[in-house]
């Protein structure tokens, strides 16, 4: 790729990757728009991952906590509140891993053609499913349940009230945003909103939950990053580094904005890009 390529794909990525409008359908209709080759879903996960480590600096201390918790668990240290919450985010990551898991080996590619009549091209259904007619139903689709959830939400929860029940309810919802067009963002914050956590809490509960999940992503895409050589790899770590700068001024962005305003401006984008997609495509 070239630079600007990589440069356009790490500002998209950076920005839509947490504002609730599907940073995995951005990546896809890129090359869609502007006629570059398509990355491919390899490039799409690295980009994820610089989006994983402005995540990790801008929540540090949150972070920290669940790193404690983790070492609660193996009896490293004694913290029982930040242990509850790192078992609840496990068990939110779970539901995403066995999805993504049964993707990559191939375990749903019978499902796909049965229920939908989906041509699964050389065995490789993430990559089948990167077409706009997709993208578009799912940006309206799920743009409207956000909405709906935004408006009708209760404001009365914060993420330490978080219970198993809740890490995986969000955790099954995030398991769906594999599917490109429907925002990890946007689908964890519509469940975690109609739970009854606010808008800002609703966002710093998604973004933790990402951690494990995109950085479990990262490690199964290292073997195919090796086999596709030292360029691909170079590429992939440029674009990281230029997505974790735009991740990390659009997620201060965000957490402002949420403070004072609804997802409304995010509803009614999603709809008009998907209403365009199906008129253009």
């Amino acid at each position: 790729m070239t630079f600007l390529q990589m440069l356009i794909l790490a500002i998209v990525q950076g920005i839509t990757e947490f504002l609730p409008i599907s940073s995995s359908g951005h990546l896809i209709l890129v090359p869609v728009f502007l006629d570059f080759p398509d990355q491919g879903p390899m490039l799409d996960i690295a980009v994820h991952i610089g989006s994983l480590l402005a995540i990790i600096v801008y929540f540090f201390k949150d972070a920290w906590g669940l790193a404690r918790g983790g070492f609660a668990t193996v009896g490293i240290g004694n913290a029982p509140k930040e242990k509850r919450l790192f078992w609840w985010i496990v068990l939110g990551t779970i539901p995403a891993v066995i999805a993504g898991l049964a993707i990559k080996t191939g375990a749903l590619n019978g499902v796909a053609v049965a229920l939908f009549g989906l041509k699964i091209e050389d065995g490789d259904l993430l990559a089948s499913l990167r077409f706009t007619d997709l993208i578009a139903f799912n940006l309206i689709f799920y743009g409207i349940l956000l909405g709906l959830a935004d408006y009708f939400g209760r404001e009365d929860r914060s993420y330490e009230d978080m219970t198993w029940r809740d890490g995986l309810l969000v955790g099954l919802a995030q398991a769906l945003a594999l599917i490109p067009g429907t925002s990890r963002s946007g689908v964890t914050m519509t469940a975690a909103r109609v739970l009854g956590f606010g808008r800002v809490e609703a966002a710093r509960f998604s973004f933790l939950l990402s951690i494990p999940a995109v950085a479990g992503a990262g490690v199964l895409i290292v073997p195919d990053l090796m086999e596709a050589g030292s360029e691909m790899v170079i590429e992939a770590l440029i674009t990281g580094a230029l997505t974790f700068v735009a991740a990390f001024a659009t997620m201060a962005f965000l957490m402002n904005f949420l403070k004072k305003a609804s997802m409304l401006v995010f509803v009614i984008y999603r709809i008009a890009m998907g209403v365009l997609l199906l008129w253009m495509f």
